[in-house]
């Protein structure tokens, strides 16, 4: 058998609607952790793969659980945990896909921030899937609305995200309360002392496998800056200047970095937005919806914040502090360039480090077995346009959202229609549950809001306001 025919997803035991299904979303070679852990979960077998972030994982846990699961039965046979609601929301968004090939799967979604009621009122119609954060799964599970004696797949996504929140003992419980009959998928990108304690717990006789967290070195071209300490921040503007990426991930070390950060890039002219713990839901949305959307050119996180998300066509990453822990920048690194993105372009990334970082930067050479490559900060020039790095697009927010049974294409039919815009013009929508969010070319932004203002959507009027400033 050839290689490619090896890791083709045809080599499967999956059914001919799941193959066909695969085939129009693009998934025709297995990624090297796709192919390591399915022919062992789809036996039936507990199982503990690492692997890193953008390796295809969701994929590879969520073709076992539905092929474990009965269409015909209405009661939750999959119960996936993630550290955190965007990773929920994505590990959704990718079952939805995958289980097109059958006919009225449903996927509910439990994490915090959102209300308890409507949670409640979707668990109440079944579902056959749920992914959520352990703290609401066990406030569910603990006012009788979840029932968990169905579950045939348990999965523990990002493990060891969930263990450094803290979540050891609600995982615990959560698990004891599914049926013990059942298969245990546990994926995590490192492993931690806890991890053997937990599959120690509640696992029977889990295959482990490892999958090389080094990215191919095609994939990713890596430079190092060294920079005085008080040039640091300036120095992120400079490098912005230089390569001008439509896309960039910075990671900062502490919460008050991205916020001096994010408005030093502000007072320079870049379009940048802060993540960090302490946002609330809303604000946190409204962030990642604005870079997701290429609505913002770069989005200053910490590592904490940035866990779970998966950002398409992300072309830059900065590493703005250096990490002390070496895996870390691994995880880091791995945001550009990932599995399976259109552009197969080298995602770059970018490092600055001053001398009292050398130490780490020694352990994250002897991680990834190769030596930095350092160029100095003087052959940083603007770019020859001279125009200042702006994102594409800009963001409409329309008040209303799924409650008012809004869809993104009454919006996209309402731009195109009576507002008189070209579908090229319109980008992402991402309709919540009380906001819907549009993406719209940059150039005719402050006009589509005040023609969608005046027009209607669904044959309503609509509140519309621009998120960003488009001067």
């Amino acid at each position: 058998m050839t290689e490619s025919a090896a890791t083709d997803f045809a080599s499967l035991p999956l059914p001919p609607q799941t193959l066909a299904n695969l085939a129009r979303l693009g998934y025709l070679q297995m990624t090297p952790i796709q192919a390591a852990s399915l022919p062992v979960s789809l036996l039936g077998k507990d199982l503990i793969a690492q692997a890193r972030t953008g390796s295809g994982k969701t994929a590879a846990f969520a073709l076992a659980a539905l092929a474990n699961l009965n269409p015909r039965r209405f009661a939750v046979q999959t119960l996936v945990l993630c550290p955190t609601r965007e990773l929920a929301d994505q590990v959704t968004t990718e079952f939805r896909r995958l289980a097109r090939a059958e006919e009225n799967i449903k996927v509910v979604t439990l994490c915090g921030g959102v209300a308890l009621r409507g949670q409640q009122a979707s668990l109440a119609h079944g579902a056959h899937i749920v992914v959520g954060t352990p703290g609401r799964l066990l406030d569910h599970l603990e006012r009788g609305n979840l029932k968990l004696d169905a579950v045939n797949t348990l999965v523990l996504d990002e493990a060891d995200r969930m263990l450094d929140m803290g979540f050891f003992d609600d995982i615990t419980k959560v698990a004891a309360a599914c049926r013990k009959e059942r298969q245990t998928l546990l994926f995590s990108a490192t492993y931690p002392e806890g991890i053997a304690a937990l599959s120690a717990r509640f696992m029977k006789n889990a295959q482990r496998i490892s999958v090389e967290s080094q990215h191919a070195e095609a994939q990713i071209r890596q430079r190092w800056y060294e920079v005085p300490e008080h040039e640091r921040l300036h120095a992120v503007g400079r490098l912005l200047d230089h390569f001008r990426p439509t896309s960039t991930l910075a990671f900062c070390n502490t919460k008050q970095q991205c916020r001096d950060l994010a408005e030093v890039l502000k007072a320079q002219g870049f379009s940048a937005l802060a993540l960090f713990g302490e946002l609330e839901q809303r604000e946190r949305d409204q962030v990642l919806v604005q870079f997701s959307n290429r609505s913002c050119s770069v989005l200053v996180a910490t590592d904490v914040a940035a866990r779970g998300l998966d950002i398409a066509q992300l072309e830059a990453v900065i590493n703005v502090d250096v990490t002390p822990d070496p895996e870390v920048h691994i995880h880091r690194v791995g945001r550009t360039g990932r599995v399976g993105q259109a552009d197969e372009r080298a995602g770059l990334v970018l490092n600055l480090a001053s001398l009292d970082e050398m130490g780490s930067v020694g352990k994250i050479e002897q991680l990834q077995g190769r030596e930095s490559d350092w160029h100095p900060l003087a052959e940083l020039v603007p770019a020859s346009s001279g125009e200042p790095l702006r994102p594409p697009m800009a963001t409409l927010q329309i008040v209303g959202g799924r409650k008012e049974k809004i869809r993104a294409g009454d919006v996209l039919g309402a731009l195109t229609g009576e507002a008189g815009f070209s579908k090229d013009q319109v980008g992402k929508i991402n309709v919540n549950e009380f906001s819907t969010y549009v993406a719209i070319d940059r150039r005719v932004a402050r006009e589509a809001a005040s023609r969608l203002a005046a027009g209607r959507v669904k044959g309503k009027t609509v509140k519309v306001r621009l998120l960003d400033d488009v001067a």
